[in-house]
């Protein structure tokens, strides 16, 4: 079986292709802006280079959000238009939230373990898992007060973009594990996508959107 997952939502356009279980082929290149017009062309350019053709894909996975409204829409929009392309591949989607929180290993994980990630504002993308990787809350966007009082007392796991800015200033929190990754590993992204899979709960992908866009009116 062949799978293939992508992700534009953060400042970065990345790609994998698996065969089975197995990475054959990874494109990752980190970029503020312009995900949209190089996601097509590297997905042509990995298909070729492993001699396939787009309807050998059995499964698309598309990570959904939350990140940038043009990424996210870039993301979802390519998802949609490959799985018109081609009826029998199934498709998903996939949030950058359980992509992180997947990469943590047993050592990594505590009972409390928050997903944070930039969104460029006085706040910050956030949801919490225990240390089984289970859901504890929905992904909501909070300010900084409110995420220290729901971690407050706790010993606490923090992965994400949104790290790094979080403890700018001293939280009063115990720290159990600090990993400030940049993005969310495509690879992460694609063995949630391969677990779904199995689990038999693939979902049509929509836009995780947790706050409306900036929006302006010129004068």
């Amino acid at each position: 079986m062949y799978t293939l997952v992508f992700d534009t939502t953060s400042e970065s356009c990345s790609i994998v292709l698996l065969k089975d279980t197995s990475v054959i082929a990874k494109y990752a290149q980190e970029m503020e802006f312009g995900q949209a017009e190089v996601l097509l062309p590297e997905i042509q350019k990995i298909l070729k280079a492993n001699n396939l053709d787009f309807q050998q894909i059995n499964l698309l996975g598309v990570c959904i959000g939350p990140g940038s409204f043009t990424g996210v829409r870039s993301s979802i929009a390519a998802a949609r238009a490959l799985a018109l392309a081609n009826p029998q591949m199934e498709i998903t989607g996939i949030t950058a939230f359980e992509g992180y929180i997947h990469s943590l290993s047993m050592f990594e994980l505590t009972d409390c373990n928050a997903v944070i990630i930039e969104t460029k504002r006085d706040d910050f993308y956030f949801q919490l898992f225990n240390g089984k990787k289970e859901k504890l809350n929905d992904p909501v966007a909070l300010p900084y007060e409110e995420i220290i009082s729901l971690l407050k007392g706790k010993n606490v796991t923090l992965i994400g973009s949104g790290v790094e800015r979080f403890l700018d200033k001293p939280s009063g929190l115990m720290l159990h594990t600090i990993r400030m990754d940049k993005s969310v590993s495509v690879t992460d992204l694609a063995e949630c996508v391969l677990e779904r899979y199995r689990a038999h709960k693939l979902n049509y992908p929509k836009p995780l959107y947790l706050r409306a866009p900036d929006v302006c009116v010129k004068s």
